[in-house]
């Protein structure tokens, strides 16, 4: 470099080090330098309205955002995905005209892709996180894409602060750890001073975000919508996936193990369920709010950190989505695959949720540089079965030979074509809304209740999730080194309830003192957004038995995984019984052994083995059966990794059956292991007093035909917290 041109250099980098020393401070700059007056709220027309195109601050943001990684998203970068069909179940004509959901006999191909959030593509299957769940319908008025997650509301109420936590959520930038976690200190010194988290954080640190599978899943769309018929009626809607298998999750000293012994465990549950034949389904279900109705609530329905209660808008299951066929490649088709909440079909509609707007610029320019360009709505995933007729024309990778000299319109020398679609020839009519206010870069002050939804999930959970939460908010601020943020927390936890506070605090060895002053916290309603700590709105629903997984209805065990523990010399009919059980039951009965291979029961047969010990553990399957055979048992007894195994088992709350000498094994096992679960008896406990252990079926003079369907019914309620309990207060 020339001297004169270095020495300019320098001195221009020196004035602006004087600049911002005189300055004496640090404010928020546009990259042009421009102080930023409000990076909490985007620009919107009126404080309900719709965020205007003009809000270059937000567009810079966001835009420098989508681009941080490449070519891996920056955020659900990790997924599974699968091909299949939706059907509706009756005409919705008068709530929409969107087509696929008009004719009964249609079905409408859909791609569904699951993921995690945070972490990268090379992370585990079992982090503590949101779940990702898109399904693009390729309908014949064009693609249709509902995205959504496993999560009803969501961090933020505003698009401008998606980057904002993000960054507090991923890895410390100076490190780069920890991977696909948020036990660190910048996400949450972001979400103490967020209140508006404070709903989404209780359904991040409960069970919900630790599912079993991907097949065992709620998805919600999270946004409120528009359905709008052909009159032009307008209403608002949420959108909900219900699961056909019923929503389970797992434990998170389960999900710690398997990542160990499988991080593949749900991408690779759903594939071999799809390849078996067992093809998950979900309902899609809807919420509608006649627009007479959208004030009568107290909370805003544009408001993406709320839901509806069931209680109050009851779901209606409209149609079943069915999961066929796995992907043929996975890059071309999971990593390819574009979704954007901006791909509408008429009768679907935006509304002016803040968040919603955000992402209709966010996702668009996320794909440009991601999938090399505009025209990624030409790879093959992503191209939609309706044929394209626009004058879009070149670009980076395009596939398309255009012919002809015309691409513009209007125009005579094509013949006027492509035409403008009116609405009655399925042209895409924006729902004629009337807008509010002024141009204004603020907040609706119906947006300030923070903590009554948060409030109402807590109450709502059964005693062992309420124990789960806690004990996962104790781990995620445990991990936190700096004291003031877990203060904080504590303090917000408090506008929840204090006894979750306490309970919390109490865990984190905080003192008494201390911990009094903590629920005590008050901060000012007034100023910016991170210091908005209203209180709690009274509201009329005290419970929602619709939060609760554990008191969610159970039915069946369509697809559950029995793990058969057996050595040489086992009972080969026991094994054969059970496993004929289980399979008329809807289930699988796995042979799990000492080692790969086959074995020879007792009766002289072979059994293929289906798992090793050496390779798998009890977390990966949903209950265990102790078949008996002197000498299988002697040799189970003599492997520690068997004893263990049923230990594991019984300690996350699962359905154990043992049938003649596979009694002693279970007792000598779990026995040795938890002597609490004697209830207080010194002595062995013999098979009737483990009869008053909920989940567990004994019977040393039975066949597996004989408890088969008192076993089944055990794996049916997926857990028996009533064991974990009084593991934990031993009588």
């Amino acid at each position: 470099m020339p001297k004169d041109r270095s020495k300019r250099e320098n001195e221009k980098t020196a004035a602006l080090d004087s600049a911002r020393e005189k300055s004496g401070d640090h404010f928020l700059t546009t990259d042009q330098g421009l102080r930023i007056n409000d990076d909490q709220n985007s620009l919107k027309a009126g404080a309900r309205g719709p965020t205007l195109l003009e809000d270059f601050i937000l567009r810079e943001k966001i835009t420098h955002f989508d681009h941080e990684r490449i070519p891996e998203r920056v955020v659900h970068a990790r997924g599974a995905a699968a091909h299949g069909y939706f059907q509706v179940y009756k005409s919705l004509a008068s709530l929409t005209r969107a087509k696929f959901l008009q004719d009964p006999q249609v079905k409408t191909p859909v791609f569904v892709r699951f993921s995690t959030v945070a972490g990268s593509r090379g992370s585990s299957d079992l982090a503590r996180d949101a779940r990702g769940f898109a399904v693009k319908f390729y309908t014949e008025e064009g693609n249709y894409d509902l995205v959504g997650n496993n999560i009803p509301v969501f961090f933020i109420q505003d698009a401008v602060k998606f980057p904002d936590l993000v960054h507090a959520v991923k890895p410390e930038p100076h490190h780069e750890m920890p991977q696909a976690a948020s036990a660190h200190d910048t996400f949450w010194d972001f979400i103490s001073l967020m209140p508006e988290s404070m709903h989404m954080i209780m359904w991040v640190m409960s069970d919900r975000a630790i599912p079993r599978s991907f097949r065992m899943m709620e998805g919600f769309g999270v946004h409120t919508f528009r359905f709008v018929n052909a009159k032009g009626v307008g209403r608002f809607v949420k959108f909900h996936w219900k699961p056909l298998l019923g929503v389970h999750s797992l434990l998170w000293d389960e999900a710690q193990k398997i990542s160990g012994l499988d991080p593949d465990f749900h991408r690779r549950d759903l594939w071999e369920a799809i390849e078996a034949g067992q093809y998950p389904e979900w309902e899609l279900g809807v919420q509608i709010v006649e627009e007479k109705d959208e004030q009568k609530f107290d909370f805003d329905l544009l408001d993406p950190t709320k839901l509806i209660p069931e209680e109050l808008v009851p779901v209606v299951r409209i149609g079943k989505m069915t999961l066929d066929r796995n992907p043929d490649n996975f890059f071309a088709e999971t990593e390819q695959v574009a979704f954007h909440p901006g791909h509408l079909v008429p009768g679907i509609d935006f509304t002016n949720d803040p968040l919603l707007q955000g992402r209709l610029f966010s996702y668009t320019d996320t794909q440009l540089i991601r999938l090399g360009g505009p025209n990624f709505h030409e790879i093959p995933i992503n191209r939609p079965l309706a044929p394209l007729h626009n004058n879009q024309r070149d670009g980076h990778m395009r596939q398309t030979i255009n012919s002809g000299p015309v691409s513009y319109q209007p125009n005579t020398l094509g013949g006027g074509c492509p035409m403008q679609a009116k609405a009655d020839m399925g042209g895409f009519l924006s729902y004629a809304e009337r807008l509010p206010g002024s141009k204004v870069r603020e907040r609706s002050k119906s947006f300030f209740d923070h903590f009554s939804q948060a409030a109402l999930f807590w109450r709502s959970q059964s005693e062992p999730e309420q124990e789960h939460l806690v004990q996962a908010l104790q781990f995620e601020l445990g991990k936190v080194e700096n004291l003031p943020i877990r203060e904080r927390m504590v303090g917000m936890l408090s506008q929840i309830d204090k006894g979750l506070a306490g309970r919390v605090a109490e865990g984190l060895g905080m003192p008494v003192k201390r911990i009094e002053g903590l629920l005590n916290l008050s901060i000012p309603a007034d100023g910016d957004p991170k210091d908005f700590q209203p209180k709690r709105a009274v509201t009329s629903l005290d419970k929602s038995a619709a939060l609760s997984m554990v008191l969610a209805p159970k039915e069946g065990i369509q697809t559950r995984k029995v793990a058969i523990l057996v050595a040489d010399g086992v009972d080969g009919e026991a094994v054969k019984g059970m496993q004929m059980a289980l399979v008329a039951a809807g289930g699988q009965g796995k042979i799990v052994a000492t080692r790969s291979g086959s074995l020879k029961a007792a009766n002289g047969s072979e059994l293929k083995i289906d798992f090793s010990l050496l390779t798998t553990g009890s977390v990966l399957f949903d209950a265990v059966y102790i078949p008996g055979g002197e000498q299988s048992v002697s040799a189970l007894l003599r492997t520690p990794k068997a004893r263990m195994f049923v230990q594991d088992a019984y300690l996350h709350c699962k359905a154990i059956a043992a049938t003649g000498k596979g009694v002693a094994f279970f007792e000598a096992a779990v026995g040795a292991a938890y002597p609490e679960a004697e209830h207080g008896s010194k002595t062995r406990q013999t098979p009737k007093d483990w009869s008053q252990d909920s989940g567990i079926v004994l019977a040393p003079d039975s066949s597996p035909k004989q408890i088969a369907a008192r076993f089944i019914k055990a794996i049916e309620m997926h857990r028996h917290w009533a064991r974990e309990i009084r593991l934990a207060s031993p009588s």
